[in-house]
């Protein structure tokens, strides 16, 4: 029953990293990937000596660093308020309310954001300010407003796949413990911080080390097709992965698309492994390894 699931990891996980060695070579399709001159470090150079490179880097850090903490920190909140939920009717349709958007294309999010936010026709534009008395904004014009803006919508979007995975750590938990702290007349709020959290720890720790795992990676829809690669929104919106892409379509140079890879894996690897060593300090049973 594993082989059709080792297969696909192997096809599609790990002969793929045979290509690494692309990010050294300057690609000649004339000559093959093997057949390529060796160039070194010489990919690297396009992230590092861009006037872009401190730019990128920073918005791709704080945008994933604050995702990591508000989703961990949403999930967790309505996890428990489902946990709640004792008719079983409701609690599925709650969860499959939640989890809806997290299926949905981010593409198909792209044109829901515009729905609400274009300058002609969006409903905040049209409904929603002129009641507040406020001039109408061009949301893709004014790049302060961004950082909010794409914050909420992945929080719309991802909380509630977390929120599933720590749902079903709460529902694992023995009601005997919850049973004893109110025979003892511990509130909800006690219950929670004392019960609910702490045996749920490891999730949230092994989620939380696979997050910043990809701390350099973005969500190429959410910074790509949300803001409709509006120019005077890159500063507020270029993220590695952006970047990166948008100089695969000028220059076609697919070792500079290749030694970015590489670099966001390292160094998510090196993330992981230092967080989990400081978990591992702290209580070996919260480890991932």
């Amino acid at each position: 029953m594993m082989v059709p699931g080792i297969v696909y990891l192997v096809i599609n996980n790990y002969l793929p990293m045979f290509g690494v060695v692309i990010a050294f070579k300057d690609i000649n399709y004339a000559k093959g990937i093997l057949g390529s001159d060796w160039v070194g470090f010489k990919n690297f150079e396009y992230l590092f000596k861009t006037a872009d490179a401190y730019i990128i880097t920073r918005n791709t850090i704080l945008y994933n660093g604050s995702f990591i903490i508000l989703n961990t920190v949403t999930a967790i909140a309505i996890a428990i308020l489902l946990n709640e939920v004792r008719n079983k009717l409701s609690a599925r349709f709650y969860q499959s309310v939640i989890l809806l958007p997290f299926l949905i294309s981010m593409v198909i999010v792209g044109y829901l954001v515009l729905s609400m936010l274009s300058a002609e026709s969006g409903y905040l534009n049209l409904n929603l300010l002129p009641l507040l008395g406020i001039e109408p904004i061009s949301w893709y014009f004014e790049p302060k407003y961004w950082p909010y803006i794409l914050t909420i919508v992945q929080l719309w979007k991802s909380a509630g796949y977390l929120c599933v995975i720590f749902l079903a750590a709460i529902i694992g938990i023995d009601h005997e413990y919850y049973e004893a702290a109110t025979i003892d007349g511990a509130t909800k709020w006690q219950q929670i911080r004392a019960i609910t959290v702490p045996l749920i720890a490891p999730t949230i720790t092994i989620m939380t080390l696979l997050a910043i795992g990809r701390i350099f990676y973005s969500d190429f829809g959410l910074f790509y097709q949300v803001p409709l690669n509006s120019g005077p929104l890159q500063p507020v919106t270029d993220v590695i992965d952006t970047y990166v892409y948008r100089g695969l379509m000028t220059l076609g140079d697919i070792g500079m698309s290749s030694a970015a890879g590489l670099y966001q894996s390292l160094v998510g690897f090196i993330l992981v492994l230092l967080s989990n060593f400081i978990v591992s300090r702290r209580n070996k049973e919260n480890a991932l390894f």
